[in-house]
């Protein structure tokens, strides 16, 4: 990618670490029953996870950057430290705007109808009431759920939801798009939509990261990518130079048949 592109997000010897709650520590019925006896609630075991280790990059207006690696290699945590929800052990983040993340837990309110969620989506996403009517139509055209928009959200399958969740995001321009495994339960028609707005966005001067399920999407609209692995980046560079290189690695570490 050009230098003379703005950049717009900057990564920095970024490290992220988390703790997580794997359980209490009387980890059989009778050791529970031992800790109920003395009358002490069973201690907690706690795990440090250095989920991102030294990570540096910079993305410029008008990329389109896939992560790739294996599930624990810190794809999510990096979004996520980018959008501003992960604090950092250590390192620094710049971003020329507001991140906005588009995730499978992306927030909806289950108990009202897509189109309350629509008007839920445009106002959070900074949207007037006059401008979410605009767009209102050609949201629930795009999800392409006309015949369920009145119903409550919670009666919608996954692939409803993740539909309605990216047509919301994708209703205006965003300078940083964060998409972490958002299209993967699409079917193949609502894909090609999304490739193609993804294209848009970024063709008007905005960066979007991918994360995705399979590599299809990755290989038809990302011009970069970086390979995720234990937390460090193992490679990075044109989008099939990665994923050939991150595919053999997969499938040399296959046991044999």
């Amino acid at each position: 990618m050009s230098n003379e592109l703005r950049p717009t997000v900057v990564i920095d010897d970024v490290h992220i670490k988390y703790r997580v709650v794997l359980g209490s520590g009387a980890s059989s019925a009778a050791g529970a029953l031992r800790s109920l006896v003395r009358g002490k609630a069973p201690a907690q075991v706690v795990k440090s996870v250095h989920a991102v280790k030294g990570v540096s990059f910079v993305a410029y207006e008008g990329d389109v950057i896939g992560l790739v690696g294996r599930n624990g290699s810190g794809k999510s945590s990096l979004l996520r430290a980018i959008a501003g929800l992960q604090k950092l052990a250590s390192g620094d983040i710049y971003t020329s705007s507001q991140a906005t993340l588009l995730g499978v837990g992306a927030a909806l309110n289950k108990s009202v109808s897509g189109n309350r969620n629509i008007t839920l989506g445009g106002l959070a996403m900074g949207l007037s009431r006059d401008e979410i009517e605009e767009r209102r139509q050609s949201i629930i055209d795009f999800a392409g759920i006309p015949d369920a928009i009145d119903l409550p959200m919670g009666t919608y399958s996954s692939g409803m939801q993740a539909r309605l969740r990216f047509a919301i995001a994708a209703s205006r321009q965003h300078e940083i798009l964060l998409v972490d495994e958002a299209l993967s339960t699409g079917d193949t028609e609502f894909r090609r939509r999304s490739q193609a707005r993804i294209r848009e966005l970024s063709g008007h001067a905005g960066t979007v990261f991918l994360v995705a399920h399979g590599h299809g999407m990755i290989r038809e609209v990302c011009n970069r990518s970086i390979w995720l692995d234990k937390g460090i980046i193992k490679m990075t560079g044109p989008t099939d130079e990665v994923l050939a290189a991150y595919e053999a690695d997969m499938e040399g570490k296959k046991p044999n048949a």
